[in-house]
């Protein structure tokens, strides 16, 4: 059971107010080898992850997309070069360490003109309200100590008709599915993150939080009492991920 003073960590309960220093490290530790580990974790496969996410996203010419826990900028160098020159894409996160991953990334892909970058935290965005016309966050959410806060958050600051799309582990939908996916999470992620990254701690704190993480309808549920209107999810490669796309009314 968690009380308003206490989180889960993982599973384990940590003060509310120690959670975010706690994830911050996990992040400061495996940020140089973060996308290396990602490939492995998921065969090549979060990259078609992703790209469903950014056909998802309606983004034209000359939107503004913020990419909250956008890490390494898969998704900011995409939606860079959707938006144009008169677009504006901002890739933001907690984690210093990724932020300046994902800066460096983009420089060396020659990205400078319309990709801006900002440290900040989910539960507090520190932009107007009605400002962007597209909020992603992936594999982010589970993160976040208040979801609810941030999801709110996220509302204010979208356009009326803006998107909001949340991509993240979630509940595999076939039982055996589940068993196998299990297994290779507490056993073979963590002897990856031990070998690739030198920290098995963290890519076990990494299995933990996914199953922490609220279920499909339930974030579903969440994304609609945050103000959320036409929410729907998709189920990619059997519920292991979930895809969440809600429309701020």
């Amino acid at each position: 059971m968690t009380d308003k003073h206490t989180t889960h960590f993982g599973f384990e309960q940590v003060p509310v107010d120690e959670k975010a220093h706690r994830v911050a490290d996990v992040f400061h530790s495996v940020a140089t080898k973060y996308d290396v580990m990602n490939d492995l974790m998921s065969g090549g496969i979060h990259r078609l992850w992703k790209r469903f996410t950014i056909e998802l996203s309606a983004v034209r010419p000359g939107h503004k997309v913020l990419d909250i826990a956008g890490g390494t900028g898969d998704l900011a160098y995409q939606f860079s070069k959707l938006v144009g020159d008169e677009g504006q894409v901002i890739l933001s996160d907690i984690n210093a360490s990724m932020l300046n991953v994902g800066r460096d990334r983009l420089m060396d892909r020659g990205v400078n003109r319309n990709v801006q970058y900002v440290q900040l935290d989910a539960q507090h965005i520190p932009f107007d309200d009605n400002h962007f016309d597209c909020i992603t966050i992936a594999f982010g959410l589970r993160n976040v100590t208040d979801k609810d806060l941030a999801l709110r958050s996220m509302l204010r600051v979208l356009k009326p008709g803006g998107r909001l799309l949340v991509l993240e582990f979630s509940k595999p939908q076939n039982k055996l599915l589940e068993k196998v996916y299990d297994a290779y999470s507490f056993h073979l992620l963590p002897i990856m993150g031990k070998v690739i990254t030198n920290d098995a701690d963290s890519y076990r704190y990494l299995a933990e939080s996914i199953r922490m993480h609220p279920d499909q309808e339930t974030l579903k549920g969440m994304m609609m009492s945050a103000g959320f209107s036409q929410t729907e999810y998709h189920n990619i490669t059997g519920g292991i991920v979930a895809l969440h796309k809600g429309i701020k009314p």
